[in-house]
């Protein structure tokens, strides 16, 4: 009997801090993400960011909160529902951190005598940090609870063609015609990230066009399939390059990141004189706290502070008629 299992992030069970705290440490404990050894993540935890970041997080998610829960979980169980409409395949939900687990979602998996599982990462693009990481725990989880179920894993899907259609057919009716810059943002990750996910150790930032030279990283590499999407969309769309700025947010800590950075580049950008700013974040299929609050409320501030006059965060994929049946074909055309 076949299954397929979407998986996302996650998110706080709500906005009050304990939760909040709870879900950071449990994401920030995560050895993907934070790449350290097990004593210096505990002590960085402990002395650093869970005195204040817990309750600085808490009012973030507060700003984004709706009366259904937290924005990524509601598109998430909205997401699902909708495939599970189009397929008679059994469609599960899980996320990396927090509710649902991953170990719950494989019990159920389990209890439902799913024989073979489609493993869908809602992740166009291949990071330590996220795709790595939620599928190791699903493994992790199969080996412990169902060792016996056969899976099938979607490859980072940052180029297919469909998939870049309905990229831009969701971004098309807020930008078309607007005569804006357009952002494109992507989740930042630390440098040392992309070096260690490079199996050479001597290619990935090694020199400026390391991206745009042919090479078996690029498989694991979240930067090069960053700057794939890009080019792939602008090109299907026939956007110009000098109307585009590629940028990168989200920083953690003061290791040198992935950059330029987004919120350097907002500043920027308004100063030079642009007025009209639309938004994407591509490495996010739904929107979240870092779309949210981070690009279209700091963000905007950020950009009307120094000259901008308007900003717009364009939604994610979320439940865009296109990307919904994008993952359903992805389930009903699977092989074992």
């Amino acid at each position: 009997m076949k299954g397929a299992l979407l998986l996302n992030l996650g998110s706080p069970d709500s906005t009050e801090v304990p939760d909040v705290k709870k879900y950071l440490e449990e994401f920030l404990m995560d050895e993907r993400v934070l790449d350290m050894p097990e004593w210096k993540r505990k002590l960085i935890l402990k002395l650093f960011i869970l005195p204040k970041r817990p309750k600085q997080s808490a009012e973030a998610y507060a700003k984004v909160w709706t009366e259904e829960g937290s924005p990524l979980i509601v598109t998430s169980l909205a997401q699902q529902k909708l495939v599970q409409e189009d397929t008679e395949i059994p469609v599960f939900l899980g996320m990396r951190y927090g509710n649902p687990s991953t170990a719950d979602i494989i019990a159920e998996i389990k209890k439902a005598g799913i024989t073979e599982l489609l493993i869908l990462p809602l992740y166009p693009h291949y990071a330590m940090s996220s795709y790595e990481s939620a599928v190791v725990k699903t493994m992790e989880e199969l080996k412990k609870q169902a060792p016996t179920i056969k899976t099938k894993l979607v490859q980072p899907y940052y180029k297919d063609p469909k998939y870049i259609n309905a990229l831009w057919e969701s971004i098309k009716p807020h930008y078309e015609g607007s005569g804006a810059h357009l952002m494109m943002s992507f989740h930042g990750i630390p440098e040392r990230h992309v070096q260690k996910t490079d199996p050479s150790h001597a290619h990935c930032l090694a020199s400026k066009d390391c991206c745009d030279n042919c090479h078996p990283a690029h498989a694991t590499c979240y930067r090069h399939q960053c700057m794939s999407t890009a080019k792939e969309l602008m090109k299907h769309a026939g956007i110009d390059e000098k109307d585009v700025t590629i940028s990168f947010q989200s920083r953690l800590l003061k290791a040198p990141w992935l950059g330029p950075y987004t919120d350097h580049e907002i500043e920027r950008l308004a100063k030079e004189g642009v007025k009209n700013l639309k938004v994407i974040c591509p490495a996010f299929i739904t929107d979240c706290l870092e779309t949210l609050e981070e690009i279209a409320m700091e963000g905007k501030d950020e950009f009307l502070k120094n000259g901008g006059e308007e900003l717009e965060l364009i939604p994610c994929l979320n439940t865009h008629p296109l990307w919904i049946q994008w993952m359903v074909d992805k389930i009903e055309n699977w092989e074992s």
